[in-house]
């Protein structure tokens, strides 16, 4: 364990110098470090139980933020989208395998195989990105949520024939067996969902007993799911669903962070370590075609679904990139073939050697999805209706309104300044990527429309007549400001939608400052520092005694412009 910890940091200091994802190092540490490269992992039932609970943790903490609405209202897109993926992909991939000379039920192994993706790669990576709210984070969350579902029936079906049941009544005892699990698996859900507020309740006052619960919480879930034929990580997932409702979600969430992310590293560790490249052979050019596939196929069917459902192309196409590669049970999945004698080893590396691939591709897709996406951007047309009404849905009845300020970005900074602008009679608009932000601020009586801050698209939607302050109340990496983006994001797409008024934005350091002036912000907004010095001026009205020095100008505010 210290040696593959040791190793970990060593590879991925390497990794960061030469700005590769952690993910991709962490991977490629279990490669060096089992048997096939140094061959020194040897607590394996320690890194398997470790990278279970990090997986556990992963899911729980998603399901920790889940909205149960994310069911009603993305549940048809999702579906669908799972399903057609699913099918697509199994479908066209036997007949890829066929054609490549393999027999047809290796063909149907490994077509299954590389229908499924990891949810756990790509929740970390959207996670990390801050993207798992978005709306592109949220569908493709839905689907993942399909696919996982498809991997417990698949499993189902392994299981029966393992069991020499046959295809018939033993395959449907199997999925009666899975129907009744599910039945005292969603009952616990239901008691612990409201209990759970009572309990937290008495525990709260120490931080860590709050922890010790929700963690065991998850594994408990999570083993009793396993127990009862699903997957560890739905059990995760439904255990931070009881806890979502509680007023306790954001200090668990918070606090578990950081031990998520620490259990993680055993997980692509051991992922890495069961990618065992002495049984390639000789797969590398099947493995090259699958992998193609893969990589591109599964975004196409997406973006093809969605597309037709009314999303915009580039809703679609981050989406779609979250699939574009398979999953660690996609090893699992193979193995058990090679157990049954359905399947060569050979077939089992070739599996394996286009999980290395795509995995380790689809991450830098994913890491890089907008930079990617402007340069695709101009071929992706036919993936869009010409009127992406989904995500108008969601704007309807502000398009012929007036008004004053536009404000990107509904936190609590956003809040604290739309409660002051209504103060001054100035009407507002908000603008928002999160759909469930959105509902809320319209029941508080505000108008607000979704938009991706990212998407220099969005700003051709916006009611810009009249309006006279564009407010962006978000973080510069929120709204795609860096150094080297030459579109300039979101401030420069201001400018080409024609809007004439003034740009304020707001900076959280100094590096911040200096680069959003380099892009054309009027009104650069320092929230700590301007708190600070509001802060002053009331501490100096109550007549406090001291050698006040001269009032400045605040250095935020460049020109001296003011609002």
């Amino acid at each position: 364990m210290a040696a593959l910890l040791l190793l970990a940091s060593v590879i991925g200091a390497l990794g960061l110098k030469l700005k590769q994802p952690v993910i991709v190092s962490f991977i490629l540490v279990g490669m060096l470090a089992g048997p096939a490269g140094f061959d020194i992992v040897r607590s394996t039932e320690n890194l398997e139980l470790l990278s279970e609970l990090g997986v556990t943790l992963l899911l729980f903490l998603v399901g920790l933020k889940l909205d149960l609405n994310l069911v009603r209202t993305l549940g048809a897109v999702a579906l669908n989208t799972g399903i057609g993926q699913i099918l697509f992909t199994s479908v066209i991939g036997f007949l890829i395998c066929l054609g490549l000379g393999m027999p047809p039920l290796a063909s149907v192994y490994v077509a299954v195989a590389i229908t499924f993706s990891s949810t756990i790669i790509i929740v970390k990576l959207l996670s990390d990105k801050r993207e798992l709210d978005a709306l592109h984070g949220r569908i493709a969350l839905g689907f993942l949520i399909v696919q996982d579902l498809a991997v417990v029936i698949a499993m189902a079906v392994m299981s029966a024939i393992t069991a020499g049941a046959g295809a018939g009544d033993g395959l449907g005892g199997a999925l009666v067996g899975l129907a009744a699990g599910a039945v005292p698996f969603l009952l616990l859900w239901f008691f612990v969902s409201k209990i759970a507020t009572r309990v937290l309740d008495g525990i709260a006052k120490a931080p860590e007993l709050l922890i010790v619960f929700a963690l065991g919480l998850a594994a408990a879930f999570a083993a009793l799911g396993d127990y009862l034929g699903f997957s560890k990580e739905l059990g995760g997932l439904v255990a931070g669903v009881a806890l979502a409702s509680t007023p306790f979600r954001e200090s668990i969430a918070s606090r578990l962070a950081s031990l998520r992310d620490f259990l993680l590293v055993f997980f692509f560790i051991s992922l890495g370590a069961h990618l065992d490249l002495r049984v390639v052979g000789e797969a590398v050019g099947e493995a090259l075609v699958l992998s193609l596939f893969v990589l591109i196929g599964n975004p196409l069917i997406v973006m093809v679904i969605m597309g037709a459902m009314g999303y915009r192309k580039r809703t679609g196409f981050l989406a779609g990139l979250t699939v574009a590669q398979i999953s660690e049970f996609s090893l699992i999945f193979v193995a058990m073939g090679v157990a049954l004698g359905h399947v060569s080893v050979e077939a089992a590396g070739l599996v394996t050697l286009v999980g290395i691939i795509t995995i380790a591709l689809s991450t830098y897709m994913i890491l890089y999805s907008q930079p990617l996406y402007a340069f695709l951007e101009r071929y992706l047309g036919i993936f869009e209706r010409r009127i992406p009404h989904r995500e108008g849905e969601i704007s309807d009845g502000v398009q012929d309104e007036k008004y004053d300020v536009l404000l990107f970005g509904l936190g609590r900074y956003g809040r604290a300044l739309h409660a002051k602008f209504s103060e001054y009679g100035l009407r507002v608009l908000g603008v928002d990527f999160d759909p469930d932000v959105i509902r809320q601020w319209r029941r508080g009586g505000g108008d607000a429309i979704y938009g991706d801050l990212q998407d220099p698209d969005m700003c051709e939607t916006l009611p810009m007549e009249g309006v006279r302050l564009a407010i962006i109340a978000v973080p510069p990496h929120e709204i795609g400001v860096t150094h080297d983006d030459p579109r300039g994001s979101l401030i420069v797409a201001l400018r080409k939608g024609n809007f004439t008024g003034q740009i304020a934005v707001i900076a959280r350091s100094e590096t911040d400052l200096a680069l959003l002036r380099t892009k054309g912000a009027d009104i650069v907004l320092s929230p700590f520092a301007d708190a600070a010095e509001r802060a002053m001026e009331r501490i100096f009205g109550i007549g406090l005694e001291t050698n006040r020095p001269p009032s400045q100008k605040p250095s935020v505010e460049p020109e001296g412009r003011a609002i």
